[in-house]
Formats: structure tokens, sequence, C-alpha cells
């Protein structure tokens, strides 16, 4: 059956790559917003099936990625404090600050503990009273439901130890950032599935009419990004811009209300600064002013960190507007690899230098 189902899925890769080809008579730009869908163009090779029908450029879609030099900074500074144990997923841990990073700091002392969840965090707090536990709380509008669920939880258990470092960020505000830029070619989105399913698409049809662009939710696997890219080329070859939903199995219009309500019970909407692109106007969150007593941020306010950047070398802001792919970068695979990234795309298991890296890079045996 394996066999049968695998057979099947390449034969509809197939007709859909021709129906691409078929029907894109120049060449159109297609940016994916999310990082996850940038490594599966790459691994499956689509995106080099497809360069001659379309060009795939990469957006700002990681958010380990686009966290910011000062979130870092600041979460670094938490950890050398003796009464705090900052908590942090995993895939944050080697993400460069202007000093290093947070394997760095536990290196030296610093109190940094891995979880799987915030609600492990939470969990932490109330096992160490006499400890300062704050979790670093980054991630698009995927992740915002259980950082906001950790908060909800901490009041419930009466915690007065328990706090956020809230650098959440929003997706389409970064993607009205790029459309104003001065050098955008960008004429196709393939949106985000993941956070469609969280938050929908109903405020999408304004941005779309507002500078005429097709944007097409998509799902992660070879024939969810094939049938998104198809469905841009179908818009711009008939000279339309609407908003198209090729991933139904997952995403509804107005998204998951439960999680979408947990969201705006906790945050608020704020600016927020993203690495290599500056501070972005509403594209971010904060604790709203009735949950302001677990922001680590007013807690422990940032008194050392300068407002820096990634090494300069790295051209990593480029690569998260889209402007250059991975391999234009000088460094990319020689000052900057996995092993001694440079960038934060290099670090994450999302980021766009990572998957070039990975599935571009010749092997060297």
């Amino acid at each position: 059956m394996m066999y049968v189902d695998e057979y099947r899925d390449k034969h509809r890769a197939d007709q859909l790559i021709t129906q691409i080809r078929t029907q894109a008579t120049r060449r159109w730009v297609i940016m994916e917003v999310c990082g996850g869908q940038t490594h599966s163009l790459l691994k499956h090779g689509i995106e080099s099936s497809l360069q001659d029908a379309v060009e795939l450029i990469h957006g700002p879609g990681c958010p380990v990625c686009v966290t910011s030099v000062e979130a870092i900074d600041h979460a670094q500074e938490l950890a050398m404090l003796p009464n705090v144990i900052l908590c942090s997923f995993g895939d944050m841990m080697r993400v460069p600050g202007s000093q290093g990073s947070l394997l760095n700091v536990r290196a030296v002392g610093g109190t940094v503990r891995i979880v799987y969840s915030p609600l492990d965090a939470v969990t932490l707090a109330e096992q160490h009273p006499e400890k300062e536990v704050v979790f670093l709380a980054v991630g698009f509008e995927t992740t915002a439901p259980a950082t906001a669920l950790a908060v909800l939880q901490a009041h419930q258990r009466h915690l007065k130890n328990f706090s956020l470092l809230v650098h959440h960020v929003r997706v389409q505000p970064a993607m009205e950032a790029i459309m104003q830029m001065p050098d955008v070619r960008v004429q196709a989105f393939l949106a985000a599935g993941h956070v469609c399913t969280i938050m929908g698409y109903d405020t999408y049809p304004s941005f779309v009419e507002q500078y005429g662009v097709p944007i097409v939710v998509t799902g992660f696997e070879p024939l969810d990004l094939l049938a998104g890219i198809l469905e841009c080329v179908r818009q711009l070859e008939i000279g339309k811009a609407e908003i198209a939903n090729e991933y139904p199995r997952s995403v509804r219009k107005e998204g998951n209300w439960s999680a979408r309500k947990i969201v705006d019970q906790v945050y608020e909407i704020t600016d927020q600064t993203w690495r290599g692109m500056g501070s972005i106007p509403q594209s971010g969150y904060r604790l709203r002013t009735a949950w302001q007593h677990y922001d680590a941020g007013i807690r422990f306010p940032n008194k050392f960190c300068k407002i820096g950047g990634d090494h300069a070398l790295c051209r990593a802001g480029d690569v998260l507007a889209g402007r250059i792919r991975p391999t234009e970068c000088k460094a990319f695979g020689k000052q900057c690899t996995p092993d001694s990234p440079l960038g934060a795309p290099m670090v994450s298991s999302e980021g766009a230098c990572a998957a070039y890296y990975q599935y571009r890079l010749p092997v060297i045996s």
C-alpha cells in the first residue's frame, strides 16, 4: 500500500509540474512565507524542477531567524542573574546575539533550561518557588496560543515567580513591509498554512486588494506546495489577484476561534523589531495591562543591551527579505556553516541558509 501511495503522489506531482509549466508564459516570482515550506521545496526538488517556470524566493518565515539580537541579548542578561531560570525551546539555544548565544551563556554559568512547552516552564516555576522562571516566548501566531495559555495557567496556580519575555511576531505585517520595499519583486505569496490554521485568512482580502498580488494558503507537503504554486500561476496568467485556500483539510477562513480568543484575551498588538528588517508596525504581541505582572521585560528591564545586528559578513537581513538567495552571501558555506553560524538563518531548522546548506551544497567527502 505504501508503494502504491508513493506512486500516486509522484504521478500527481508530475501532473502538477506539467500544468504549471504549461500555464506559465513567463517566469513568475513567488515568495513562500514559511521556512518549513522552503525546506520542503528544496528537499523534494520542487524549486529546481520549476526553475524555468517560476522563481521561488524565500521570505522571513522563520520565527527563530527573525528574533532580534536585542531579544537574545536580553535573554542572556536574565540567564546570568543568580535568581533566574531562563527557559527556551532548543532551537533558540544557538541563535547569535551580539555576544554569543544562550549556549555560551550556559557554558559560563548562566541558568538556561530547554523545555518542550511553555507549560513546562510553568511547572518549573511551581517546583522552584525560590527562583524566578522566565520563558522566552518567540514564534508566529502559531505558538502565541500556547504562551497565552501558560499565562492563564500561572494565574490559575497563583504563581508569582513566572513571567514571559515576549517576542512573538505576526506574519501579515511582515508581508506588507516586504511589499512596501522599493526593490520588491514579489508577484504572489504562498501563505503559511500553520499560521492560517490558527488565525485563518479573513484579513488577507484587503492585503490582496491593496497590493494586487495573489495569496494562496498552502501546507508543507510536496503536493500542497505544487497545488499552491499552480493556483498562483493561474491567477497571475489571467491578471487576477485573489485569496485562495489550497490547504482546506487544515485551514478555515476564520481559523481556530478558541485559539484566537485565548491570544486576544492575553495579548494586544504592538510594534516589533525583526532581525534584519528593523521595527515593523503592528507586527508583534505584548501582554495586556491586566497580565503585565507576568511580563519579564517589566520585571527585569533591559539595562545593558545595545541595539546591534548580525555579524558584519552576514547578510541575513537580505536573505529574510528575499533580496538574495543564501548562496549569494559570500560567507555562506565558508565562514558561516551550521557548526559555526554567523546568522540565525543558518541556525534554525527552518532557516533558509540551513536549507540551502543541507540540500544544495555539495557533499564533501
